[in-house]
């Protein structure tokens, strides 16, 4: 599986899922920097965590508009698999590749710990490798992964299925306890929670190993 990491200015996690990627699939992706306008040929495209251009304006409003996303966005609606977590999450929201918003969270304070997700999804490339409604233990760590849609919004992404990870506790006041969607041909998946956080035993568990794993083995 060949893969990318988009690097947006303060990212602070695109190292972090290039890791898990190498380490899933043996081969190091290509770390695209945001100014770029095309990208390799790839199997996967990841959006990682961070604070792309310091949140100002609102967090992923700034990198939406960064010369590579024309591309992605390009790639996506071909079918290309794209995963964007944390703020690329907003990103992807952003862009219009993924519905709803992501808001400032309900307690009005940065989180960052564990916490427990449902499996709501399993019949894509990055949930194959779970069961439906298995729990696992993923950390997050944001100050704006409130996710808001209006309710016609809602209703379209729970009578298609389209909610992929719910939260167990909802930290941040999320509608629906909703942590992950993807759109509507299931190859653009955007989550709050880090699962390249949580590939090996010493980085406290295992949880986020299983969607590393179902790329390769989906996408290869």
């Amino acid at each position: 599986m060949k893969s990318a990491v988009i690097v947006f200015p303060a990212s602070n996690c695109d190292r972090d899922v290039a890791v898990a990627l190498e380490k899933a699939s043996g081969q190091k992706p290509e770390m695209v920097w945001h100014g770029q306008t095309d990208l390799p040929e790839v199997d996967l495209i990841v959006l990682p965590g961070g604070f792309s251009y310091g949140d100002y304006l609102r967090s992923g409003a700034m990198a939406a508009k960064s010369p590579i996303m024309r591309e992605v966005i390009r790639r996506a609606e071909a079918g290309v698999s794209v995963l964007g977590i944390c703020n690329g999450f907003q990103v992807l929201t952003e862009s219009g590749l993924l519905p709803g918003a992501l808001m400032r969270n309900a307690g009005l304070k940065f989180v960052c710990k564990s916490v427990p997700l449902r499996v709501e999804d399993n019949e894509t490339h990055f949930t194959g490798s779970y069961d439906r409604g298995q729990k696992i233990s993923i950390p997050v760590a944001h100050h704006d992964g409130n996710y808001f849609a209006d309710d016609d919004t809602l209703k379209m992404l729970e009578d298609s299925g389209r909610v992929t990870f719910r939260y167990l506790n909802n930290p941040n006041g999320s509608r629906n306890d909703i942590a992950g969607i993807t759109n509507e041909k299931r190859n653009v998946l955007g989550m709050m929670p880090h699962p390249e956080r949580v590939i090996e035993p010493i980085l406290g568990g295992t949880d986020g190993a299983p969607m590393f794993a179902h790329l390769v083995e989906a996408l290869a």
